[in-house]
């Protein structure tokens, strides 16, 4: 069973609870704060006011490139680990594995909670083995005991549960005596991502949710300078992708190409994983290779380098990669109704995500204008003085953002 704390009082808005009497004493502590779709521009909305005002005082990355697929499971993955999906194998939302039953699907406790899927090693897990305590709110990956190793504090993931509920259980783990309270935090918000997919990205209701994020995370800054820790804590914000306007009219229907039949289709939109029946791979990728001007089709071999998308054996045979904005889908299936996706190539530029960060750390004013987020787990490995596992990205792409 989870290590589970108490919420603090919930008192007001944008409150929170007492100052813990053992807060002084914790040692120098890394929060990660993620917000999930936050495209790198919403920094720009009106709504984004403290999240300005700590880009303003800190460092910041302007442009953050997801990993490829531009999707929640396979980019949070890819920020604590360090390596790309075909090298971590969370290569999708939804995704089938030979050697393990259950299709993984990101809604599914028991899947997300099955330590196979999930390779590499997280950085809470790095911290762990090398002596340190840390506490997952909700970020994926989280669930499952990583080579034997599951957080020291975390939270099965439950959607209704409201954000300031979340930021409350991260003061209350901050406020355990110096013998219990983690050195590394993570948290994980999902809201601004489920309303750019149903009222679209550029909506009020996005803007809406942005301005309730933004409020809290201002209350939460502020929470760490009541208790004296404003210079104690290293606070990195970031999100793992961004997100564009996927108009209903802009449909591509695969069975208007393909009989179905011939193929199990693991994941849709908006890059399908396809697995051709056996002797089946030529006569689909012939059929689909010229089917939409708006579809590009590859075989797993042929996808190109830049995405870093051939190597896992989870990925299908044939991968089909929709233009910015258009659906893959079919007539048989629920007719799509979300206004705002991702999942698109990661060079896009809807699809950058940002990062800010403050703190002891930090260089006051430091910008790298474009960075993959594929470097991070090193950043996190040295700012909590860990020896990072082998990855993907390198410290010196990240180091003009420290002191």
């Amino acid at each position: 069973m989870p290590r589970l704390l108490p919420l603090l009082a919930l008192v007001g808005v944008i409150q929170f609870g007492p100052i813990g009497t053992h807060a002084q004493a914790n040692p120098p502590r890394l929060v990660v704060i993620s917000i999930d779709g936050f495209r790198w521009d919403y920094l720009d909305r009106p709504p984004a006011t403290n999240l300005r005002r700590l880009a303003a005082g800190g460092a910041r990355v302007e442009h953050l490139i997801p990993a490829f697929p531009t999707k929640t499971f396979p980019n949070h993955y890819t920020i604590v680990t360090g390596l790309y999906p075909e090298h971590h194998g969370i290569v999708a939302n939804t995704m089938i594995d030979p050697a393990i039953p259950r299709r993984f699907l990101a809604s599914d406790t028991a899947a997300v909670s099955d330590p196979r899927w999930w390779g590499g090693e997280p950085i809470w897990v790095t911290a762990i083995r090398q002596g340190q305590r840390a506490a997952t709110m909700f970020w994926p990956g989280s669930e499952a005991p990583i080579r034997g190793v599951r957080p020291t504090y975390w939270r099965r993931f439950d959607p209704r549960l409201p954000n300031q509920d979340r930021f409350n259980q991260l003061l209350a783990w901050i406020d355990l005596p110096p013998d219990s309270t983690p050195r590394l935090l993570t948290l994980y918000l999902n809201e601004l991502d489920f309303v750019a997919h149903k009222a679209g990205p550029d909506s009020p209701q996005a803007d809406s949710a942005l301005g309730r994020i933004d409020r809290l995370i201002g209350g939460f800054v502020d929470s760490l300078a009541v208790r004296g820790l404003a210079d104690r804590v290293n606070l990195i914000v970031l999100s793992d992708h961004g997100v564009t306007a996927s108009p209903t009219d802009r449909m591509i229907y695969l069975d208007d190409y393909l009989d179905l039949s011939l193929v199990d289709i693991q994941d849709w939109n908006p890059v399908a994983a396809i697995d051709p029946r056996p002797g089946r791979e030529a006569e689909v990728y012939s059929r689909l290779a010229r089917a939409h001007p708006h579809l590009s089709v590859y075989r797993k071999a042929e996808v190109p380098a830049r995405f870093h998308f051939r190597a896992h054996p989870r990925i299908t045979p044939i991968v089909a990669i929709a233009d910015e904005g258009w659906t893959i889908t079919s007539h048989q299936r629920r007719p799509a109704t979300d206004l705002g996706n991702h999942g698109y190539d990661h060079e896009l530029p809807s699809m950058a995500a940002f990062l800010i960060a403050t703190g002891p750390a930090f260089r006051a004013g430091a910008r790298i204008p474009s960075l993959s987020n594929v470097h991070l787990y090193h950043l996190m490995a040295k700012l909590l003085g860990v020896t990072p596992a082998p990855n993907d990205g390198t410290l010196d792409s990240v180091r003009v953002l420290l002191r």
